[in-house]
């Protein structure tokens, strides 16, 4: 049966894969460019369209938005800089072979007097044509951005600029109601009074924004490359083990330790520590004092960090609903699997032979089996003496979406498991602590279940073998079938026994013909 005739029951809990359809491959490689008042930044993307790999990255803090609102005027160096960078980026993707960049332009751009004067000067000196969004428009578009990474957000998106900041409230994969204010990090700077003042203009602004957004909301979403840093800073200052800001989650508690370090501590040694540009530390205390208030008129539960925001957006823009709605976790590992295994498809026959393991498993649980059994081969061209920690680093480390830390060293620990036995004496033991003793068990055992029934059978581990599991009953069972018996070499035995000890239950071998015996 081919994947062209295959039906949608055929594929199963993974869904026909979208990455080889045309409308999907039509989105492989994107290039967008974002003009803001802080950076101006090139994003190519590409690989599988839910889920999309940087293929090129390149920002430029110019700084377009610094004295706007004392001015009303673009900063005449931000702008050479810009024009410069922008020259740049055209001829880098021409040399891609991009046909044309989506360009937008936001609070900078909108706002100042020569805004469309330099916007006609980059079109005649570049040929790049800028389309200038409004205040709601950009929060769609973050928010966007926020759901193609993060499918199940339920909260608000804070995205912070340089010269504004816009909210979005977002929930059941749809943004609902959009707003702007003027609190960005530059507009901020021109605000007298000093630190009380800015205190007192924050409130008002933020007061009057919750009245508008009207419902309690348990998370902030926060988007921008100040909230990054400041991020980083938390991460610092709590020796956090990870080090990747999507999805980093922080508590009120953590949030306004932080900000409190921030605004004592000096800003070169905080700079120093977290590998933050000059530029952008300058921001940083401004944007702090912004979400201290959030944190106080709001009072959220949980304050999550995207990387995806804008620019994301204007690719989830162009997907089909039918690609936004795939999970991007699965349709990544999905791409992996189909560029880097040995055998692309096994990982689906893999974990129709593991699901006996997993009868009453939560949804969130079988997605990451789902993901763990896609990539557990992907790693096959590393050296085998380190095969299980490419398996790790890939897991924890790689540009994945819809996957929060826990979920990421509970599948780089599965994975790791699927080629060695022991976790312990690697590098990675201080991110082990960020899973509770039940979760290490379970990667563990998912672990060695992909060991076992990755070697049963090269081809499908379901035509020769079948698991049963009897919790209860505190017992495997292997039933043999075909040429199962033949297959069930000494490797394979003790990797069999090394399953039922993880799991903690009797092992117990069996043949399906009605001639076979037992075997304890």
């Amino acid at each position: 049966m081919t994947d062209q005739t295959a039906t949608a029951e055929d594929w199963g809990p993974f869904g026909r894969p979208l990455f080889e359809d045309p409308s999907a491959r039509a989105l492989s490689r994107i290039g967008v460019v974002d003009v803001g008042s802080n950076s101006v930044r090139l994003v190519v993307f590409d690989g599988a369209a839910r889920s999309p790999a940087y293929f090129y990255n390149e920002k430029i803090l110019c700084g377009l938005g610094q004295g706007l609102a004392a001015t009303g005027r673009l900063n005449p160096e931000g702008k050479r800089r810009a024009l410069s960078a922008l020259r740049r980026f055209v001829l880098i993707a021409k040399s891609m072979g991009i046909p044309s960049l989506t360009a937008v332009a936001t609070a900078a751009m909108r706002e100042a007097e020569d805004g469309d004067a330099f916007r006609a000067e980059i079109l005649r000196e570049t040929g790049l044509r800028l389309w200038v969004i409004d205040g709601a428009e950009e929060a769609r578009l973050s928010a966007q951005g926020v759901l193609l990474g993060w499918p199940e957000a339920e909260g608000i998106v804070c995205d912070i600029g340089g010269s504004s900041m816009e909210l979005a409230v977002v929930g059941q994969g749809r943004i609902g109601k959009r707003v702007t204010s003027p609190l960005g990090p530059f507009r901020l700077q021109q605000i007298e009074g000093g630190a009380k003042g800015r205190k007192k203009h924050i409130e008002k602004v933020l007061n009057e924004l919750k009245v508008e957004l009207e419902a309690d909301h348990r998370r902030l979403y926060l988007v921008g490359g100040s909230w990054r840093a400041l991020a980083k800073i938390d991460m610092e200052r709590r020796d956090y083990p990870l080090a990747v800001l999507h999805e980093y989650r922080m508590s009120q508690k953590h949030a306004l330790a932080t900000i409190d370090l921030i605004s004592k501590s000096d800003l070169n040694e905080l700079r120093g520590k977290t590998g933050t540009s000059p530029a952008r530390m300058e921001l940083v205390p401004l944007a702090a004092e912004v979400l201290k208030q959030l944190i106080r008129i709001f009072r959220p539960k949980e304050i999550d960090i995207s990387s995806y925001g804008i620019r994301e957006g204007l690719l989830y823009e162009q997907m089909p609903q039918r690609l936004r709605a795939r999970d991007p976790l699965i349709e990544a590992c999905r791409f992996a699997e189909a560029t880097n295994a040995r055998q692309p498809g096994f990982g689906r026959k893999l974990y129709d032979f593991l699901m006996p393991l997993y009868r009453s498993a939560p949804r969130a649980r079988l997605r990451l089996i789902k993901a763990a059994c896609l990539l557990h081969d992907t790693t096959w061209r590393a050296h085998p003496d380190y095969r299980a920690e490419v398996c790790f680093d890939n897991a924890t480390r790689a540009n994945l979406g819809g996957l929060d830390h826990r979920e990421r060293v509970f599948l780089g620990l599965a994975l790791l498991h699927r080629y060695k036995n022991s976790r312990s004496g690697t590098r990675f033991e201080p991110l082990y602590k960020l899973l509770d003793a039940r979760e290490l068990q379970e990667a563990e055992v998912l672990g060695k279940a992909m060991r076992f029934g990755a070697m049963i059978a090269m081809d499908d581990p379901t035509r020769v073998a079948e698991l049963r599991y009897f919790p209860r009953k505190e017992i495997l069972e292997l039933r043999l079938k075909d040429d199962g018996e033949g297959l069930f070499g000494e490797v394979a035995q003790a990797r069999f026994a090394s399953l039922a000890a993880a799991l903690q239950v009797s092992a117990k071998v069996t043949v399906a013909r009605g001639h076979g015996h037992g075997r304890g």
